[in-house]
């Protein structure tokens, strides 16, 4: 495998955390964590199962749902610090822009009919054994957003600067949206740190393909898809392969769709890749991402770039703006590469 790089893909504007966390942790509680500082008070009372979740619900009667187990608090980030205000409404994320509060309390009630009704929509990767070994690996899962049984999957990577996972604004959305076309749709929860971060990815993506049968998804022509830090994680585990991060030995994706990160790392046997940015983005340069997908087509990968006037960091779905739609583009991108 040859290897191009124009500048060190390890030390970047979405690495702000460059300690790799040597551990994470998944669906098992753990009382010392920091989201209890946010769910401290067990309102959850006041949330009656047949009552849907509004934008005044306080983000930690969200966490604490009966019905959501030790799973609820890995739905916002593990470390409050991260995010700020109280409700669905007035979520706000650090580093991201245009968080649809509507879209939130969708994906909020979307969670909480399933769970209700009594459905899976949070697996663990790890063995209990594992995460014992490794408490860090508590704080990781995959949120599942089911779709067509038997449809193709994808696996969408939020950002948060390898400090913390965005996924309510940079994931969940796009899993969302994704089941709604049929597909198979999971939101990874991982580990801050790109390296352990990656590691949660090859593990996922492993853990999908031993028990394909039983989520009902097809593994042929899987795609990736990440934003920021997340948008890293695709491109390091289509270049190098999940066996590469101590996964099983699997085929690359067929596809993989990044947003607004400033990697520049390829290799010639990179797969098919979608990316778009906004012109004002302060963390990722849209003329990196351009110049990277630029190199890639002159080795014969097929690609696509989109560069979004006056958006900043961190757009998501783009509700609104003039991104609106582009996850149109990326599933056709993706669909042509099957």
């Amino acid at each position: 495998m040859f290897l191009f790089t124009s500048c060190s893909a390890r030390n970047n504007e979405e690495s702000v955390a460059n300690s790799s966390t040597s551990s994470v942790s998944t669906s098992t509680v753990d009382e010392s964590n920091s989201t209890s500082d946010v769910a401290e008070s067990n309102s959850t009372s006041d949330v009656a199962e047949s009552q849907p979740f509004t934008i005044n619900t306080a983000i930690s009667d969200v966490i604490n749902y009966p019905a959501f187990g030790s799973w609820g608090r890995l739905i916002f980030p593990v470390n409050s610090g991260y995010y700020s205000g109280n409700t669905l409404g007035n979520l706000r994320l650090t580093w991201y822009n245009n968080i649809d509060a509507q879209k939130t309390v969708e994906i909020a009630n979307y969670m909480k009919e399933r769970a209700d009704n009594g459905e899976v929509i949070f697996y663990d990767i790890y063995s209990d054994d594992e995460k014992a070994e490794d408490p860090a690996k508590k704080n990781t899962g995959l949120f599942f957003f089911k779709g067509s049984p038997n449809a193709k999957f994808a696996v969408c990577n939020a950002g948060g600067g390898f400090a913390y996972v965005g996924a309510m604004h940079d994931s969940f959305p796009h899993a969302l949206e994704l089941s709604k076309m049929g597909y198979n749709a999971f939101a990874l929860i991982y580990r801050p740190g790109w390296d352990t971060a990656c590691e949660d990815l090859a593990r996922a993506i492993s853990f999908i393909f031993a028990n394909a049968e039983e989520l009902e998804v097809d593994t042929n022509d899987y795609s990736l898809w990440g934003g920021s830090a997340g948008g890293r994680m695709a491109a390091y585990l289509g270049t190098y392969g999940t066996a590469y991060f101590g996964g099983d030995d699997l085929p690359k994706p067929a596809a993989c769709i990044i947003q607004y990160t400033g990697h520049s790392e390829y290799s010639a046997d990179d797969p098919p890749t979608y990316s778009c940015v906004g012109k004002n983005d302060g963390i990722a340069n849209w003329h990196t991402m351009e110049a990277r997908l630029d190199a890639m087509s002159a080795l014969g990968i097929p690609t696509e770039f989109h560069a979004y006037e006056g958006l900043p960091h961190g757009f998501g779905l783009g509700t609104g703006t003039v991104a609106e739609g582009w996850i149109n583009d990326a599933v056709a991108f993706w669909e042509r590469q099957v």
